[in-house]
């Protein structure tokens, strides 16, 4: 059975979703102007023998955040106090975009309570440049107080061109879950994204299960991009989504779960 509740996990109030249940945990994390509530449909997808623990980041959905930054290693230092309190000492960590930034700095921070990693659509690079540029700019936005119009604008781009009337109706209710984030927790998670540093290093060196998920139609990561990571990867497995964007695991769901359940089937049991 599904619980949901609150803990407290690195000094901050912290929203939990536990299935409780299952012989391997894995652990899903949301990006950026998201919750722990886009992982909903897709949860449901995966094997009954998989334990899911979900929680909204630090400075989105119901939880707490930091004070001027949420770094990603803060970010992994909440996810791990979580996971602890649900009673789990080992995972499978998974996250998308934002949530595999966290994901990367947990299995660098805690490589004892990590069985496997799972970037969906995710990098291990830092910001260039230009994306600072970006993010300096959607926090000058924030500061004005237009949230809704950057969740305006970044939503509907996470998805394909050519997907987004088609999933027009889930657009809109990311839209309105996005709304419950205060500006502020906001502000830091780009600030934490800014500053993260580059995981090339320690990628490189990482020598347990690790998955990567792109989108051959992805807005925001380059087919370029994915393809130079996914040849210097050798051990790393790798699902292309042709007719997926940033999302995949609600553009093409099934196609997801079903390489994430015979990803979770290599892992050690947890």
């Amino acid at each position: 059975m599904n619980k949901e509740f609150f803990t407290m996990a690195g000094g901050i109030p912290v929203h939990v979703s536990d299935t409780q249940t299952g012989t391997k945990v894995l652990v899903l994390l949301h990006g950026y102007l998201e919750t722990l509530a886009i992982w909903d449909d897709f949860t449901a997808l995966l094997d009954k023998d998989i334990r899911v623990i979900r929680l909204d980041l630090p400075g989105h959905g119901l939880s707490g955040t930091n004070h001027d930054i949420n770094t990603v290693d803060f970010s992994a230092q909440v996810v791990y106090e979580t996971m602890l309190k649900c009673g789990a000492s080992e995972c499978v960590i998974a996250g998308h975009s934002m949530g595999g930034y966290t994901a990367l700095a947990f299995a660098a921070n805690y490589p004892k309570a990590t069985c496997g990693l799972c970037l969906f659509h995710s990098t291990p690079n830092p910001d260039p440049e230009e994306k600072q540029d970006g993010r300096n700019r959607e926090i000058a936005l924030l500061r004005e107080g237009k949230l809704t119009l950057a969740i305006a604008k970044g939503i509907p781009r996470m998805f394909a061109a050519d997907n987004t009337v088609r999933f027009a109706a889930k657009i809109a209710e990311i839209k309105e879950v996005a709304e419950i984030c205060e500006p502020e927790g906001v502000i830091a998670c780009l600030e934490g994204m800014k500053a993260r540093p580059d995981r090339n290093a320690f990628l490189s060196e990482f020598t347990k299960p690790l998955l990567f998920i792109f989108g051959e139609k992805d807005r925001y990561i380059s087919k370029e991009t994915a393809q130079g990571l996914a040849e210097r990867y050798k051990q790393a497995q790798v699902l292309w989504l042709a007719d997926s964007g940033h999302n995949g695991f609600i553009e093409e769901p099934i196609k997801v779960a079903e390489k994430v359940n015979e990803f979770m089937a290599l892992c050690k049991k947890v």
